[in-house]
């Protein structure tokens, strides 16, 4: 059933790079772009400011730069920490012609490989990299055989030049601005190919969806750059809007999750998005004697999207801060992914979260069965009997269409029926770079009786009910079990919850071959405040012995419960529980759990070691 959009604006055909002459020109000495450091655990940030004109210059000092080192249309990489430089240079690529990938230095723990995968597909003529990341970039490069490329080092923003007098071609709309490498959850990272038109849709859909147009506006974002929400929100939003983006990096945010809100509160109308996780974080880790000053009030949207939304999660973090004067209606769930820029649907602020409570065998088969229908029980009755899911609604698409249909026919169904997300715009990518099969697979889809413009097959399983956005899980991720359907974010949550675990930690559910059909396996991450001293960092093993997983690394007592939890609420076998390690469930590089690599990591003995 197609969902009603928010109309679009009637031009989408600027370029980022347009809109910053554009910006540089006529608010020349207003301020853009803010990076607030923290130097140190306890000391106050550090804030350095670009203006506009100051980021035209810079951009075209790296443009500059980038001449004889790589030419339009080849690839850049962006080997740079989060902060100024990394606008800047990202920036200095589109006016130049060359296409930015967005990366981060190769020293980021965990995610080398990440780094060296992406290079080996998109083969760049060059690498960005500033002083703080050279010395990496350096050992990176002397130590890859595939790839040679020569790094351009960045002056730094805090330094003086004077800008080349030389403009650059204008780009077609059309053209490739950069590649958006996918986070990788199911399947190995591929770079999306999003063009100017693109970046610039989308972020006007989603201040649109936002009502961000009047009134004092500000990005406030600990978003990591290289990461499709952040890029938008915290680069092409202000660039297409005209307002302030205020940076920190995500590590600061993890050791003080206090410094975000107070950033929030600084800026009139501030506007930000993070993963479910940050809102469960800063409800855990922010003590209330820490922000007995804070207000709030002020704040325009927080956006939770990247991973499924929680209604606990904005139940509790807007009664943890309503002291400060945040409205609850600020709490914004939204859906998104890569391959259509970033930004699909979201409710605006001034809309109250929507909760659907559901029967859960229904969802199972494939139908939304809202509890609040006398025939199908009261949602309290159902809740301690163990058979309600409760879903919310990520809002409308905001100027593109979104489709429910049937995965193996791609027949639109009705309202109130499970099926594939589609989604159509101009915001949708032109494809995968160097992928022209899994191209014509994923961004060509064919909806009988929608005309003959193709759909973008999202790979996510979701309804509509009552006009709204219902995202119910990954296709790939599904458990199909007795010939039920469970969703593995359910089960996760099962499993977290009776194990009170620390909302850091994470848990995967996923299934694997066994003797008499699917087996279910939970590997749990054991809460911080609960690792045995003699516990072993099992996160980069890669081999065992027993890889069949034939005994459980959980506790006797601690096992039962859970399998009787997941038992009651599910009407699921849980064949093994595995207890690992705080940092052990492998992630994508935007920090959601990664089930198939987790699953591979099981298969192939990784956790073995946990036993007992």
């Amino acid at each position: 059933m197609p969902l009603r959009p928010i109309p679009a604006p009637d031009s989408v055909g600027e370029s980022l790079t347009g809109l910053l002459r554009c910006l540089a020109q006529e608010h020349a000495h207003q301020r853009a772009f803010t990076y607030v450091d923290y130097p140190e655990l306890s000391a106050p940030g550090r804030s350095r400011t670009l203006t506009w004109s100051q980021l035209y210059d810079r951009a075209r000092t790296v443009a500059a730069q980038l001449d004889g080192v790589a030419r339009p249309g080849e690839r850049a990489v962006l080997l740079l920490p989060q902060g100024l430089d990394y606008v800047a240079g990202f920036l200095g690529c589109l006016l130049a012609g060359v296409i930015a990938v967005p990366l981060f230095p190769p020293d980021l723990p965990g995610h080398g490989n990440r780094v060296s995968a992406v290079v080996e597909d998109c083969e760049p003529a060059c690498a960005l990299v500033n002083e703080a990341s050279v010395r990496a970039a350096q050992a990176f490069v002397e130590s890859s055989q595939s790839n040679r490329m020569p790094l351009v080092l960045l002056s730094g923003a805090h330094v003086a030049l004077d800008p080349p007098t030389r403009e650059w071609a204008a780009p077609s709309p059309e053209d490739i601005a950069y590649l958006q490498y996918t986070s990788g959850s199911t399947r190995a990272p591929a770079g999306v190919m999003i063009t100017h038109r693109n970046a610039v849709a989308n972020a006007r859909q989603a201040l649109a969806a936002l009502h961000a147009e009047a009134g004092p506006r500000t990005t406030v974002s600990w978003l990591p750059l290289f990461h499709d929400m952040g890029l938008v929100l915290s680069v092409a939003g202000p660039l297409v809007c005209g307002f302030a983006s205020v940076l920190m990096d995500p590590v600061a945010f993890l050791a003080r999750p206090e410094r975000w809100l107070r950033l929030l509160g600084d800026y009139p109308g501030a506007m930000s998005a993070a993963p479910n996780f940050a809102y469960d974080y800063c409800v855990a880790k922010v003590r209330p004697e820490k922000v007995a000053d804070l207000r709030l009030d002020g704040v325009r949207a927080l956006i939770n999207g990247a991973e499924p939304v929680r209604a606990g999660t904005m139940h509790a973090f807007a009664e943890a801060f309503a002291g400060t004067g945040l409205q609850s209606s600020a709490l914004c769930p939204s859906y998104g992914l890569a391959e259509a820029t970033v930004f699909v649907a979201a409710d605006g602020p001034e809309t109250t979260v929507h909760e659907v409570v559901c029967e859960r065998g229904a969802l199972a088969q494939g139908r939304i069965a809202p509890l609040a229908d006398p025939r199908n029980g009261t949602a309290e009755d159902s809740a301690a009997a163990g058979t309600a899911a409760t879903l919310v609604a990520c809002g409308v698409p905001a100027g593109q269409e979104v489709r429910i249909v049937d995965p193996a026919t791609r027949a639109v169904l009705p309202e109130g029926a499970v099926g594939e997300i589609l989604v159509r715009g101009p915001n949708v990518g032109l494809g995968y770079w160097k992928r022209a099969e899994l191209t014509a697979e994923v961004f060509g889809a064919r909806v009988p009786g929608t005309g003959d413009e193709p759909w973008l097959r999202t790979g996510d399983l979701g309804a509509v009910y009552d006009g709204r956005l219902l995202v119910t899980g990954r296709i790939k991720d599904l458990l199909i079990v007795d010939g039920r359907n469970h969703y593995p974010q359910d089960v996760e949550d099962t499993v977290r919850d009776a194990l009170a675990a620390d909302r850091r930690e994470r848990v995967a559910v996923f299934s694997v071959p066994g003797q008499e059909g699917e087996s279910v396996v939970a590997v749990a991450e054991r809460r911080r405040d609960r690792i045995r001293p003699s516990e072993p960092d099992i996160s980069h093993l890669s081999d065992s012995s027993d890889p069949s997983g034939s005994s459980d690394g959980a506790d006797a007592p601690v096992d039962q419960m859970v399998r009787a939890h997941v038992a009651r609420e599910h009407g699921l076998r849980l064949d093994r529980l595995v207890l690992v390690a705080p940092g052990s469930v492998p992630r994508t590089s935007s920090g959601k759990v990664s089930r198939s690599a987790c699953r591979e990591a099981f298969l192939q003995g990784v956790y073995a070691m946990e036993r007992r």
